[in-house]
């Protein structure tokens, strides 16, 4: 959401800081800043402007700025509206300047501390307490990194920082702990980044710095201290210049290569925003915060697996939360009369934030009695994030392939944060809150072993090579979880494909099943896996073929006319986001025994612009 650069060398920097500034603009941001200095110059030159980095470009036009050790940054606000003074880089006295992503927990008693020391706070955020902790254990023998190592043990939550102080004027120290930070190494010159991306121009040599670790950096060296103070050697990751989204690397295709991004797009969907035991609310920004002190009930509108993924969000609220939660198709919503319930929240998904009847949609909310807007999307400067009141973004990377994968997976990780935010106002307990918390932080992991599944679904898919119809059925969350996985199958392999609830299937589409229409089945180990069972063997007992995707635990065994597939066990809460897995995998591979063209299917655009 925020971007870190900084640099040291015997040359000019600002070019350097800028250039990363610009390169980390897709992250999304409201303020910008840079801080120099050059040996001998008695100051650090420190530039802030609220709005885009243009906006301060248009300062060092009007004003040269010039130094061989610099931090710069884009901010996204989370403590303090956009402004200037709220801006990073913060300062103490003049005297040493700090760039900061993530959130400082203990950040009101650290100012409080910092008041009662003689420090005169000019700010809002929780940043500048960290400029003035590292003032005030600065030492001139020990010098900068000795008083950042000190200010680090006092901080509470989640940062990446890089600080310079005017008498070490040669020397960036940056710390990581709960967000990312890279180092980069050049010829004579050194540098540091919130995103690999942001020094792409200067640099194909990375150090990706790992939890709790300390930097000291100049021009000609790189020295870094484990969470232990012990001194330690990070490997030096060769990244190609020209490595990027719209490389495949080695998958044969863009939805190969995002379904397999999926553990990667959720660590970056959660960095930042979970700690140890509760999600770190500030991390949301302000306005979230106030949207959701008066949210009474929700509103979700969407599209496509946007429109699935609300879905599954409205069974979690309403368990978690017990609060009303309506879910509208966006070329529903915008064309008939809507009651609104006094408190709701608008809430809008999109991958795009492009999506025209969504966009319409919002326009529309305007003049209803909605307490706010707030987006969940996946490009920072999208038409949706800028006219909503709020967003949170997904941080999935770009996503090419027309079937969205990693896009949705991101998206339900949002809904459950954005789930524990609302339950926690109206009686979740702390407990409840640490235990789906560990899950999310464990979704990575489990989504790896997931993927692991591959080769075995690829076996399945040959059965679907000269079928025409396919049933997916689910029940509770993983209904809607269903009628995704037949969005897949008919998005990229041309099948006809139905989601279902397993309830509904005495209701009419029993009278499908036939040995030509297979009937896929998601059945995690919950309180309705029983129920799931018996409507499988209504199935069975009409000789449809079933392929199940099942926990480990649930008992579902191999037989004729039944594969199982066993995916490994997550909390159940969690289930549609590892799950999906499973049903990506199948479409993709019958697409591929079909030879349809799986990044582009036939009529199908990425983002629909039009209504």
């Amino acid at each position: 959401m925020c971007g870190i650069v900084g640099a040291a060398a015997s040359r000019d920097v600002t070019p350097i800081l800028i250039e990363g500034l610009k390169r980390l603009e897709y992250r999304g941001y409201d303020s910008a800043g840079i801080a120099v200095l050059a040996p001998g110059s008695g100051v650090i030159d420190c530039r802030r402007r609220a709005g885009k980095v243009k906006d301060l470009l248009v300062d060092l036009e009007s004003t040269e700025m010039q130094g061989r050790t610099g931090i710069a940054h884009t901010r996204w606000a989370t403590h303090g509206k956009p402004s200037a003074e709220n801006a990073h880089p913060q300062s103490s006295s003049g005297r040493v300047s700090v760039v900061h992503n993530g959130i400082i927990e203990n950040y009101e008693k650290l100012r409080s501390d910092m008041q009662e020391a003689g420090y005169t706070l000019t700010s809002e955020t929780d940043t500048e307490v960290i400029a003035h902790l590292v003032d005030f254990y600065y030492d001139h023998e020990k010098g900068l990194l000795e008083a950042v190592r000190q200010a680090t043990k006092k901080l509470e939550g989640s940062y990446a920082i890089g600080v310079i102080a005017l008498a070490d004027p040669e020397t960036i120290v940056a710390a990581r702990v709960g967000s990312p930070l890279v180092v980069g190494k050049g010829m004579g010159e050194n540098y540091i980044a919130s995103d690999a991306l942001a020094l792409r121009s200067v640099t194909d040599r990375f150090i990706f710095l790992e939890e709790g670790d300390l930097i000291e950096l100049t021009a000609e060296d790189i020295s870094i201290w484990n969470l232990a103070d012990e001194s330690v050697i990070r490997s030096t990751v060769r990244v190609e210049p020209d490595a990027d989204d719209v490389d495949k690397g080695p998958y044969r295709h863009y939805m190969e290569k995002e379904i397999y991004e999926q553990g990667a797009a959720l660590a970056s969907t959660l960095e930042g925003r979970l700690g140890q035991d509760s999600l770190l609310e500030e991390a949301f920004g302000e306005t979230i915060k106030g949207l959701l002190d008066k949210t009474k009930a929700l509103t979700f509108v969407a599209c496509g697996s946007s429109y699935y993924a609300a879905w599954i969000a409205k069974y979690w609220i309403e368990e978690l939360a017990g609060l009303p939660c309506q879910v509208e198709v966006a070329s529903e919503y915008r064309y008939r009369q809507v009651s609104v319930i006094p408190g709701t929240l608008f809430v809008t998904i999109s991958q795009s934030g492009e999506t025209a009847d969504t966009l319409a949609a919002l326009s529309i909310s305007r003049d209803r009695p909605y307490v706010g807007a707030l987006a969940l999307c996946n490009i920072p400067n999208s038409s949706l994030v800028r006219e909503s009141d709020a967003a949170i973004m997904t941080k999935a990377g770009m996503e090419i392939g027309v079937a969205s994968t990693k896009a949705f997976t991101t998206q339900l990780a949002d809904l459950m944060m954005l789930a524990i935010l609302v339950a926690r106002r109206h009686g979740l307990e702390p407990d409840a809150e640490q235990e789906l918390v560990r899950a999310l932080a464990g979704l990575p992991t489990v989504m790896e072993e997931a993927l692991e599944l591959d080769q075995t679904i690829q076996g399945i898919a040959e059965r679907f090579t000269n079928r025409h119809h396919a049933l997916f059925l689910g029940r509770g969350p993983m209904f809607p979880l269903a009628m995704e996985g037949a969005l897949k199958l008919k998005e990229i392999a041309y099948i006809h494909a139905e989601g279902y609830a397993a309830g509904e299937l005495k209701h009419g589409p029993l009278a499908l099943v036939d040995e030509d229409v297979p009937v896929i089945a998601v059945a995690p180990n919950d309180q309705l896996l029983e129920k799931v069972k018996s409507n499988l063997q209504e199935v069975r007992a009409r000789g449809g073929e079933l392929i199940v995707f099942a926990d480990k635990q649930s008992g579902f065994k191999n037989e004729d006319g039944v594969t199982v597939v066993q995916l490994p066990s997550v909390h159940l809460m969690m289930s549609p986001i590892l799950y999906v897995v499973a049903l990506q995998l199948l479409a993709y591979h019958v697409a591929l025994l079909k030879g349809t063209d799986v990044d582009q299917p036939r009529n199908l655009a990425k983002s629909v612009t039009v209504e």
